[in-house]
Order: structure tokens, then sequence, then C-alpha cells
């Protein structure tokens, strides 16, 4: 693994997240603040990424937003893969018909096309953020699922486990001394590198109007409010823009590096 690489992308996210935590601190204006007097302005001095349509701050908005985007995306990934994990540990544990309906439940589940799935389900319930995250949940905790469950059918009965049994180990001792450590790092690396999927599945369910709703700061819903300004004032695009590309491309770097490391035969596959 390339030291100054992974230094480098560590660096840039641990920034961007400290952005994140700080960003209120650091917003030079209001980003609900209106100024009709304003509108539209390019980056100056005053607004060092231009205004709005309605004279709100960029800077701010993107500042706020950061906290608002990627917080979001990671509570709702760690909810979703969490669930997953305790579905698929369950039907690996149990096994028989609680198995079969657990995994054909989850098949149907990844039978339907994801975002179409999502933007149903959030057509009928109507938008909003807690709508957008149920409609989520109920497709994304498939993958995990079915991962953790054939992970631990594939050590459920090695020969370290049974060596524990032996020893006259708890259940939950054999799991965790044993079990968890050798199933953790393909569901780590799992995590990792659906972050950037899950950002750009919320901001685009926001840029549909479907997800999180003005006027609170969201990346996507940003790029929502811009597009029609694309040719008068193109910073309304570019900014929030440029702020996922980044976020979701040093994500999927650190999701590559740290399978080649977690993972050392796809490296030598590779």
């Amino acid at each position: 693994m390339n030291n100054k690489r992974i230094y480098f992308i560590l660096g840039s996210l641990s920034f961007i997240l400290l952005l994140c935590w700080l960003g209120p601190y650091l917003a030079p204006n209001d980003p609900l603040a209106t100024n009709l007097g304003n509108v539209l302005q390019p980056p100056s001095s005053q607004y060092p990424l231009g205004t709005d349509q309605v004279g709100r701050c960029i800077l701010s908005r993107i500042l706020y937003g950061a906290r608002t985007s990627i917080g979001l995306t990671l509570l709702l990934l760690t909810l979703v893969s969490s669930l997953g994990f305790l579905i698929g540990l369950i039907a690996a544990l149990r096994g028989k018909w609680l198995d079969a309906t657990l995994m054909r439940l989850a098949d149907m589940m990844l039978a339907f096309p994801e975002i179409i799935f999502v933007i149903a389900v959030v057509g009928m319930l109507g938008p909003g953020v807690m709508n957008m995250i149920l409609a989520l949940s109920l497709i994304w905790w498939t993958k995990y699922a079915r991962l953790t469950r054939t992970l631990v059918l594939r050590y459920k009965d090695a020969h370290f486990i049974k060596a524990g049994k032996m020893a006259g180990a708890s259940n939950s001792k054999i799991f965790i001394a044993y079990m968890l450590p050798n199933i953790s790092a393909p569901l780590i690396i799992q995590y990792m590198l659906d972050i950037g999927g899950m950002m750009l599945t919320i901001a685009s369910l926001s840029f549909l109007g479907l997800g999180v709703q003005a006027p609170t700061p969201e990346w996507g819903s940003m790029l929502s409010e811009g597009r029609t300004y694309l040719q008068t004032a193109p910073w309304l695009l570019y900014y929030p823009g440029i702020a996922i590309f980044i976020v979701v491309l040093l994500f999927n770097l650190l999701g590559d590096k740290l399978r080649d490391w977690l993972d050392p035969k796809f490296e030598k596959e590779r």
C-alpha cells in the first residue's frame, strides 16, 4: 500500500469531517438568511462563493450542508448495515425455514431497481427525510444480510470454532472472540465502499425533491435549486457538485485502499 497516498486520503477526509463539525462556526453568514438585494451575486470578498436566487451565501450553505449530507449518509448507512448484519446473523445461526424466508425476502427486494423502488415508496409516503430513510432501509439491508450470512456459514463449522466449543467457551464468547474478527473485515470494506453510493443516492433523492427539503442546506437540494440558473449563475451548481464529487471520490479511494489492506488476495489478483 502506498503510504503517502493513504495519508493524503485520510488527511483530506479528516479535514472535511473537521469542516462538518466546525461549519457553523466558520460560516461567514447565516445559511438561511435571505437578502433580495444580493440575488445571484458572483463570488466576491463578502460572498466568497456567491449567492443564490434569494441572496443566501453559498459558502455558508456548503459548510452547513456538509454536516447534513455527510452526517445523514453515515447515519443511514450505519443503520442499514446494522440491520442487515442482524438479519444475516439470525438467518445463518437459526437456519431452516427462517433462513429460507429471510433470504427469499432479500432476493425479492434485490429484484427491484434500487432508485425506482425508493422513488416509488417516497412518492407514496410523501417527501421528507424520515420517509427517505425508511425507503432506503427497506432495500439497502439486503446486501449486508447476504454477506453476513455467507461469512457466518463459512466459519460456523471451522476447526477453531469447534475447538472453542470443546474448551467450554460460551456461544457469546465464541462469537466475539473467534467469529467476529474473521467476518468483520469484509463487512467493513463493504461499508466503506458503500459510503459514496449512499451519498449519491441521498443527493439524487434531494435533487428530485424527495429527500431533504428546502430551505435546509443539503448538497443535492442545492443542485436542484440551482439547475435553472446554469446559464446565468453557474456557481449555484459548480460548488455543491464539486463538494459531492470530492467527498465521494475520497471515500471510494479509502474503500479501495482498505480492501487492499484487509484483503491481500484481492490486491494480488488485481
